[in-house]
């Protein structure tokens, strides 16, 4: 590893320290469709994260792709022991496309961990996960981190058919209830979800929820947190460009004792009350 730089933390309950620095590929292969899984051999430094925090990606000018800025990517897994960080990722642009074309022995630099992660109360013992596609990604080292609490998770994932559905046996190897539908069957209508977690609720209740990347989801998260006096978080995607708080590019408006506030997704956020945040 090499040109490891240690900056300041600059968000208001950071995990611990931002780190700029290089980490080499060690695997970027396709999962499924458009979406790959990235695993770095990362410096030991950048690896004291938190779920739901992101990194800044300096893409590389490769095959015709020439990203200017970072991309901000959620974290899909850490293992600090093993020096691995591991990013799942759809191929959509300049950023991404660069990202694909990146081999075994390549180097990437990275900024990081950055922004506010996912929190789990000590008095929520049964937790519901509803996310949908890449949205998976950000959610998965959640399973790990209720597990390490000793919570009960339910991890309800949806995608427009089986075969697009992600995280699955990563949240089952957690010890999570995995409830996976899909458009083709039938089963991701709002009005399918809404009866599965109302069922939830009746049968042994839902301390919090948590959700990432769908309005849909959000609206009705929102919509049953509300009846049910249940809190939640959701981790917002936006685009950046530095990162740090400084260029004012995400900033995203919430609801919050009865105003509407602005905040920068990428140091207040990226995770938010879900009661909060507003749709889009």
């Amino acid at each position: 590893m090499q040109n490891v730089t240690t900056l300041p933390a600059r968000n208001p309950a950071p995990a611990g320290r931002v780190v700029e620095g290089t980490a080499r590929v060690k695997s970027n292969d396709i999962v499924t469709g458009d979406y790959r899984l990235m695993v770095l051999d990362a410096p030991r430094e950048m690896l004291d994260c938190r779920a739901g925090q992101f990194f800044h990606l300096l893409c590389p000018v490769l095959g015709g792709f020439e990203p200017f800025l970072r991309r901000p990517m959620s974290i899909y897994g850490f293992d600090a022991e093993a020096g691995e960080l591991r990013f799942l990722y759809k191929v959509t642009g300049e950023g991404t496309g660069a990202l694909a074309l990146l081999r075994a022995g390549d180097d990437l630099n990275l900024l990081g961990p950055l922004g506010n992660g996912f929190t789990i109360r000590e008095d929520w013992r049964n937790l519901l996960l509803v996310a949908r596609g890449v949205g998976l990604a950000t959610l998965a080292p959640l399973a790990m981190a209720a597990r390490e609490a000793g919570c009960n998770l339910t991890a309800i994932c949806s995608a427009r058919a089986k075969n697009l559905l992600m995280s699955v046996e990563e949240f089952r190897a957690t010890g999570a209830e995995v409830i996976a539908v899909t458009d083709e069957d039938g089963t991701s209508s709002v009005e399918a979800l809404r009866e599965v977690i109302e069922g939830r609720i009746a049968e042994g209740g839902i301390d919090a929820m948590y959700t990432c990347g769908s309005n849909r989801i959000l609206t009705l998260l929102q919509d049953i947190g509300a009846r049910h006096g249940i809190p939640g978080e959701i981790a917002l995607e936006q685009q950046m460009a530095c990162g740090l708080g400084m260029c004012h590019c995400c900033v995203r408006s919430f609801r919050r004792g009865g105003a509407i506030v602005h905040e920068r997704v990428c140091r207040e956020g990226p995770v938010f009350s879900i009661q909060e945040a507003m749709g889009w």
